[in-house]
């Protein structure tokens, strides 16, 4: 009996499998860590063939503990990390190193397009403003800098489509993906006008063609059977980017209301449902994503921070490393349970924080590869509670800034992401956002949000509106109403915040090109 659908979602940390029932209900999952390395100039990489190598690992994990799981998969559906580029040549091998979202080397290229006035109907096309963490801007940056790696590939894929090469051989991308960087979002094709603009006109032969994941599957080829477990033929989806797959799993998608929906991970995303093309809003900064949803017409409009849950890991990171000075041996997910309690111990808005960790700078609601981290406002009297507070105060501030370039904040929010389990996070949240919280149950709303695109695919549901009705909307927790006097009080912050990043650009340019100077 067919009656497994098997999500993988390939972050950028953590690569998982998990199977659910037809009916959506979670069975297990197995999961094994991701890496990748920094380099020293600004650069983010990861081995492809490990990559490939973990996931299938990951799914014969899966087979532990789901009995007969192979004879029993219906479908097979793979979501992963968005933007990056990962090389093939013609023969499937990698040509190098991926380059991961995370990769800032391209920074000053785009910095130059932006600048320029062929950004404009770029922008008017695909509605998403250009960054380094772009496909486009690598492509641009190894034109110039690397044109041997470009001579050896035959395609240009991101890390889902890599995944779904090694399943099936096939060589595709999907509309979510394919469209933001290259594409026009009306019609979800690709866009020579687009290509010509960033001046990539001779590398179009790259750019894999895209597919409908809840139209179209490839059968398992003997060689994924052979290195899964799984059985040859097997219906194998190819999903959108993992931002979309998540906020469908969450509940950014029902069939009467338009919430927002934020996923707090390793980025920060945050997201609104768009009805048609003709509500997009193209904002004067000429940033922010508009992503296809795997729904006829239907679009997400968002604002993407780099650097999220980052931002703690560092903090917990730093805290780890100085205890270790003392002989205290604590990993940083030794300390996460101690987060609550930090907060509560501390004063709201007793410092503003800069939540721009990420050496790729900022992508959201601002375009900033120099954006950097920091604090400000503190004195002796501030302690380690204070710190982390202000870390999570400034991701609700991010959150709130990155709404505000869409338009009017929502009335309610859908908050996902391992960090939406705290409490205090989401009474900060709700309270910065003047917005009433909900949380999704489910514990891989990623691999949910791509197994439910396999789910329509293999017929199991006639749309997405039926198996959201039943795959998401039980799964919603009860609404968490923002504490009003908290919200005052935030509400008087916000404007310090924003005047703070307005105030400090010049410096972390400063910064930046002092930097440059002396590596």
């Amino acid at each position: 009996m067919k009656d497994v659908i098997i999500g993988v979602d390939a972050g950028t940390s953590v690569i998982k499998s998990v199977a659910f029932d037809l009916t959506g209900k979670q069975i297990a999952a197995h999961a094994r860590p991701n890496s990748y390395e920094i380099t020293q100039d600004t650069g983010a990489e990861q081995d492809m063939a490990r990559t490939w190598a973990d996931t299938a690992a990951t799914l014969i994990g899966l087979a532990e503990s789901v009995p007969d799981l192979a004879s029993r998969t219906a479908a097979l559906a793979v979501t992963g990390q968005g933007d990056g580029t990962w090389l093939i040549d013609k023969g499937g091998n990698p040509v190098a190193p991926a380059w991961l979202w995370l990769d800032a080397r391209s920074a000053a290229i785009v910095d130059e397009f932006r600048a320029g006035p062929a950004d404009i109907r770029r922008f008017e096309i695909t509605a998403t403003g250009l960054s380094a963490c772009q496909q486009a801007a690598h492509l641009m940056w190894m034109d110039r800098h690397a044109p041997e790696m470009l001579a050896q590939s035959a395609t240009a894929m991101h890390c889902k489509d890599w995944l779904y090469f090694n399943l099936t051989g096939e060589r595709v991308t999907d509309p979510s993906e394919g469209c933001f960087t290259f594409g026009d979002f009306r019609d979800r094709t690709y866009s020579d006008e687009v290509i010509a603009a960033l001046g990539l006109r001779k590398y179009r032969h790259l750019l894999p063609p895209m597919v409908e994941g809840t139209e179209q599957t490839a059968p398992l080829t003997d060689a994924a059977a052979k290195a899964t477990g799984l059985i040859a033929g097997t219906p194998v989806v190819l999903g959108y980017i993992d931002a979309i797959c998540t906020a469908l799993g969450a509940g950014l998608y029902e069939r009467d209301t338009t919430p927002g929906c934020t996923i707090i991970g390793s980025t920060g995303m945050h997201m609104r449902l768009v009805r048609n093309a003709h509500d997009v809003v193209l904002n004067k900064e000429r940033n922010g994503y508009t992503m296809a949803m795997p729904v006829p017409g239907i679009y997400a409009q968002m604002q993407s921070n780099m650097a999220a849950t980052l931002n703690i890991d560092w903090l917990l990171g730093w805290a780890s490393q100085l205890l270790a000075t003392q002989n205290v041996e604590r990993s940083p997910n030794d300390l996460i349970p101690l987060l609550d309690d930090w907060i509560a111990q501390a004063k709201p808005a007793a410092l503003l924080f800069q939540p721009y960790i990420s050496e790729a700078g900022e992508r959201g609601p601002f375009i900033d590869g120099n954006a950097r981290a920091g604090f400000i406002g503190l004195s002796t009297r501030h302690g380690f509670g204070d710190l982390v507070r202000a870390v999570f105060e400034g991701l609700a501030f991010a959150a709130r800034d990155c709404y505000g370039g869409m338009g009017e904040l929502p009335e309610e929010i859908r908050l996902t992401g391992g960090a939406a389990r705290s409490k205090p996070l989401r009474t900060i949240f709700g309270s910065v956002l003047a917005a009433n919280i909900r949380t999704c149950a489910r514990q891989e709303a990623g691999a949910a949000g791509v197994a439910m695109m396999a789910a329509v695919a293999i017929g199991q549901y006639d749309s997405m509106d039926d198996c959201a009705a039943q795959w998401v909307v039980p799964l919603l927790g009860d609404i968490e109403a923002p504490d009003r006097p908290l919200a005052a009080i935030y509400n008087k912050t916000y404007p310090a915040y924003i005047a703070a990043r307005h105030a400090l650009r010049p410096v972390w340019k400063t910064m930046a090109d002092r930097q440059a100077g002396t590596s």
